[in-house]
């Protein structure tokens, strides 16, 4: 008779499968992967590449592979499609004026707004939340952290901004009604990209990916975003990794209120920059 062998533990069933790659622990990459990839990858092309039809195009296959894979997947892009089209359709500039602030801001409120409000009542799933009183307090190193983010901005704004010339593509405001709308836009927009990048594209992706790949994707779409408001030159090697760590902060805190006040010191150091940049005798208090 022939000996019996041990008996062997039966492999990792599908719905395992799919719970480690949310926890990041699979290493295949998982088939949701693909959709998720052509929505980040539409950000290059709509807002770098200036290919409205290709950038389309993109986000109408990726659409179609998720409803092929997974209605949830399906119905989280779908709103993070809508968001990234919105936003496609205004021009996307620097520019203070009021006219041009009341578009682009009605345009970022929808691109955040109706999101929100269809995961609430019409998926009733409330993936997108804006965590802003947790009831956790910050820990020292979160507290140590604030000022290391303007220490970083201090030495890297300057240097990026005038080294490179990039400044010009803000406005000069000189007069107190453009520094004011300066200082609002600056602001503004600092609030909207954790709004949309981090609270509402990666926390839908973060649904069906691993932290590492949801990450990358968000800061992909971010950095674009960035470019095409006037962040050229070498702007996306301190971009990118910020929107990453951005996203590993929000991860860690569940605090939507802590990672705004990160970008919005660091959006404060870029804002006296740029007062300086152009009245060079305004704030003379930078290194470059």
């Amino acid at each position: 008779m022939a000996q019996r062998g041990r008996s062997q533990a039966p492999g990792p069933t599908e719905a395992t499968r799919q719970a480690a790659w949310k926890q990041g622990s699979w290493t295949l990459p998982s088939p949701e992967l693909v959709p998720a990839a052509l929505v980040s990858l539409a950000g290059p092309v709509l807002f770098v590449l200036h290919q409205p039809l290709a950038g389309y195009a993109l986000l109408v296959v990726a659409l179609g592979a998720a409803a092929v894979l997974s209605r949830a997947l399906f119905r989280d892009l779908l709103v993070v499609a809508f968001g990234l089209s919105v936003m496609s359709l205004v021009p996307i500039t620097t520019d203070i004026s009021p006219a041009h602030m009341a578009v682009m801001g009605t345009a970022m409120i929808l691109a955040v707004g109706v999101p929100y409000a269809v995961s609430r009542f019409a998926y009733r799933d409330h993936a997108i939340t804006f965590p802003v009183r947790t009831g956790t307090p910050w820990t020292r190193t979160e507290k140590w952290y604030l000022p290391v983010v303007v220490v970083i901005g201090y030495a890297l704004l300057p240097v990026y901004m005038l080294g490179t010339g990039v400044y010009m593509n803000w406005p000069a405001a000189s007069e107190p009604a453009e520094i004011t709308r300066l200082f609002i836009g600056t602001n503004g927009l600092g609030i909207w990209d954790e709004l949309f990048f981090i609270c509402t594209v990666f926390a839908l992706l973060r649904r069906h990916l691993p932290m590492a790949q949801a990450n990358v994707l968000q800061a992909v779409l971010f950095t674009s975003f960035l470019w095409e408001l006037g962040f050229h030159a070498w702007a996306p090697l301190f971009i990118f990794p910020f929107a990453l760590l951005q996203a590993f902060i929000f991860t860690r805190t569940r605090s939507l209120s802590y990672i705004i006040c990160v970008h919005l010191l660091f959006d404060l150091v870029l804002f006296l920059v740029l007062i300086h940049a152009h009245n060079r005798a305004w704030l003379d208090i930078f290194l470059y």
